[in-house]
């Protein structure tokens, strides 16, 4: 990204309204937290709306509640508490990568004993036996990161979805409808986590209705709006996602 040193000062720079579209993952959810610090770091960029599913709507939905408290140093340290609680609730994870993988620098666990276990035990056995409880470790942190009440009278439009597991059809969920759980099934991965329970509907994560939202987002951008999408890491290169202007 061009710095101000490079095309000018901040002050010779127009403001642009962006959207930003963000994608579902849980390492490309990290990765996109870096991706949006940097982007709240240039003052000229002003953020309309904000879509995104599983991980994705996670950073949406933390960025616009930290925006509302503080701006985008509110944002930025918000998002930056919430992927500081997940890392710390992860350290006790048995899902750690193999002494080999440490030594040689692989950021992988297509190796750990314990990863490649679940793995083929989610395809045997359903969630409702593995985890009869329902239990989930996002939905303490989400619960105690995001202020849900910030989202209704936020300036940033956030758009989630997740998808009815009785009609297979994706669910737009607005500002003032987000909250932990609507997040939880749109992150709800079926062979892992039980369907969760949305106004007596048990939703799921979005899949292919994922596209949705970004329809909807895009319908309801300002005239002059710059519609971003940022770059996907597939197969270890970077692969830059589509950019709209409207």
């Amino acid at each position: 990204m061009p710095t101000a040193s490079a095309t000018g000062s901040i002050g010779d720079c127009s403001p642009v309204l962006i959207d930003l579209a963000l994608q579902g993952g849980g390492s490309h959810g990290a990765f996109t937290w870096g991706v949006l610090d940097r982007l709240l770091e240039e003052p000229w960029f002003t953020i309309d709306g904000i879509t995104g599913t599983s991980a994705g709507a996670m950073n949406a939905a933390v960025l616009v509640a930290g925006h509302a408290a503080g701006g985008a140093t509110g944002a930025r340290a918000a998002l930056e508490r919430f992927w500081r609680s997940v890392s710390r609730a992860a350290l006790a994870s048995p899902f750690q990568r193999g002494p080999l993988d440490v030594l040689l620098g692989r950021w992988t666990l297509d190796n750990s004993p314990m990863f490649v276990a679940l793995d083929l035990t989610s395809r045997l056995f359903s969630p409702y036996d593995l985890n009869p409880g329902g239990n989930n470790p996002l939905e303490a942190i989400l619960a105690e990161q995001i202020d849900v009440d910030r989202l209704t009278d936020a300036p940033i439009r956030l758009f989630v979805t997740a998808t009815s597991v009785r009609t297979g059809r994706g669910r737009v969920f607005r500002n003032s409808e987000v909250r932990p759980e609507v997040l939880l099934a749109s992150a709800c991965l079926p062979t892992l986590f039980q369907a969760v329970e949305i106004d007596a509907s048990p939703t799921g994560t979005a899949a292919i209705p994922a596209i949705r939202p970004s329809r909807r987002w895009c319908a309801n951008a300002r005239r002059g709006t710059r519609s971003w999408c940022r770059s996907t890491r597939w197969s270890g290169r970077a692969r830059p996602g589509p950019r709209a202007t409207s």
